[in-house]
């Protein structure tokens, strides 16, 4: 049964933190709060976790997974980013934007997209999950909490619980989020291409 871990919603306390990151840590699967919606997320280089939220939302490797950073200069870690894509992050996260770049070689190839190479980025702005990110230290692979058959991702902790109770570890709950994803935005290419339009507006990228 997935572990519960209630927190406040802008201050969180973080001795549960450290108890999710360690059950993270360990190969946990955990829907988490985030500035857009709920999302699944794991630690970034394991296979089996990764495996599992795939497996949960039923989509398979052509379907780009996200992973969240904590800044920009952990962003240049994981994707290829010039000056003027780097002048747009600026301006946009955090937020509830995903970008998706060329990945560099420090992402697992089984995490990139398999034909292009690329790899969703974003930097949340949900001061939980942010916190979060501080005490595991590094990046988490994630994608939004949206179950096969439904129309809007899950938005109470307790509903997520109960759907998912034997297939994911643990709930960070900080109470409900919104049920709009994120905008998300190609910038692999020459030019930037919208690929969905979510709760970002776009005219805080220069794209409205």
């Amino acid at each position: 049964m997935a572990q519960r871990f209630q927190v406040h919603p802008e201050h969180p306390h973080l001795r549960p933190l450290r108890q999710a990151a360690q059950l993270i840590e360990h190969g946990g699967v955990a829907a988490v709060p985030t500035d857009s919606c709920y999302a699944l997320a794991c630690h970034l280089d394991d296979r089996e976790a990764a495996d599992r939220l795939r497996r949960i939302r039923s989509i398979d490797q052509r379907h780009h997974l996200t992973l969240m950073c904590r800044d920009l200069a952990e962003i240049a870690a994981y994707a290829k980013v010039d000056n003027a894509q780097y002048r747009m992050l600026r301006q946009a996260t955090p937020g509830p934007y995903t970008f998706i770049f060329e990945a560099t070689r420090e992402i697992p190839r089984r995490l990139s997209h398999p034909s292009r190479k690329t790899i969703g980025i974003r930097i949340p702005a949900h001061p939980v999950l942010m916190a979060l990110l501080d005490v595991l230290g590094q990046a988490l692979i994630s994608t939004t909490l949206m179950l096969p058959g439904d129309e809007l991702p899950l938005n109470d902790p307790d509903e997520i619980r109960q759907r998912l109770e034997h297939d994911i570890d643990l709930v960070i709950d900080a109470g409900a989020c919104g049920i709009e994803p994120t905008t998300v935005v190609d910038l692999s290419g020459r030019d930037a291409v919208v690929v969905r339009q979510g709760c970002g507006p776009l005219e805080v990228l220069g794209l409205g």
